[in-house]
């Protein structure tokens, strides 16, 4: 197998970047989900709710500096914001976890209000400070404006057995889904379909990683990633019928970067397209949700 897509999100819910290689930091690959927008209670915003946030355009600099570009050319750029001791921040919310971060400048604000709406622009200064979800992760294991894990993990295989299943489910109206509606962060080549679902630690080039739960999927797969335009029920109809797991329509598994041994730093290695992908432990498959 062989690990042929890389995709940073350096704003959650925006467009993606997708590099020939990545490092990779405790909580994600580097500059992976740190800014995100929140409304005026400090909620997330997403595509969930604005399918227009996945319309601009990111860059990051070596320095930190943000660039974003709405769909009409207008730019700006963001430094990421200094901290220091004692500097206040603004509380904010991923699905119910409440942590802080630091809001960037009032030109960012007004920019973002021109283009999307009511929300302010944060920053995760300090990734170590959000830990990931406790039933799935280990003491210490942290995440930054993620859903809920460091990494996602998609299969080119699954996403042809589902691609497969929907034109099988309707034949006379369908359209074959790019890997890019699922968002992943890392894509693997050369497994069996839906074999991910019984992986339970992996190795990725030099790196290896717990697989800890699978993504169970939202209506953002609905959204062409493209044109921001929404298509309909699909994948969420298909994977409800034939893949759910814990509960829910499933699709990739989220993973937890290992620590090698001897490294410290928040770099733990660098992930590059065309690295061998090995499974190490493979276990049981998570149970499956009840038929719909």
């Amino acid at each position: 197998m062989l690990l042929t897509g890389l995709h940073v999100y350096p704003v959650k819910s925006m467009y993606r970047l997708s590099p020939e290689s990545a490092r990779v930091e405790p909580w994600g690959l580097l500059g992976d989900r740190r800014w995100m927008l929140a409304d005026p209670t400090g909620r997330f915003v997403s595509q969930r709710e604005n399918t227009a946030l996945g319309q601009i355009r990111t860059a990051l600099a070596d320095d930190g500096t943000l660039t974003l570009t709405a769909p009409g050319g207008s730019r700006i750029e963001v430094p990421a914001p200094a901290v220091a001791a004692g500097d206040p921040l603004a509380e904010v919310e991923v699905w119910g976890d409440r942590f802080s971060a630091a809001e960037a400048a009032k030109e960012a604000h007004l920019w973002i209000a021109e283009h999307l709406g009511d929300y302010r622009l944060v920053h995760l200064d300090d990734p170590r400070s959000r830990p990931a979800d406790p039933d799935f992760s280990s003491p210490g294991d942290t995440v930054s404006m993620a859903d809920g894990f460091p990494l996602l993990l998609a299969s080119t295989a699954s996403l042809d057995e589902l691609n497969a299943l929907i034109a099988e489910d309707h034949p006379e109206d369908h359209e074959v889904l790019p890997m890019e509606r699922f968002r992943p962060n890392v894509v693997v080549d050369g497994a069996e379909p839906w074999a991910e679902d019984g992986w339970r630690r992996i190795r990725i080039g030099a790196l290896t990683f717990k697989v800890v739960k699978p993504c169970g999927r939202c209506v953002i797969t609905t959204t062409d990633q493209e044109s921001g335009e929404k298509r309909g029920p699909e994948p969420l109809r298909t994977l409800a019928r034939h893949h759910k797991l814990l509960k829910k329509a499933a699709f990739g598994q989220n993973l937890i970067p290992e620590r090698p041994a001897g490294t410290e730093g928040d770099v733990l290695g660098t992930l590059r397209i065309g690295d061998e992908v090995e499974v190490l432990e493979d276990g049981a498959h998570w149970p499956a949700g009840e038929p719909v």
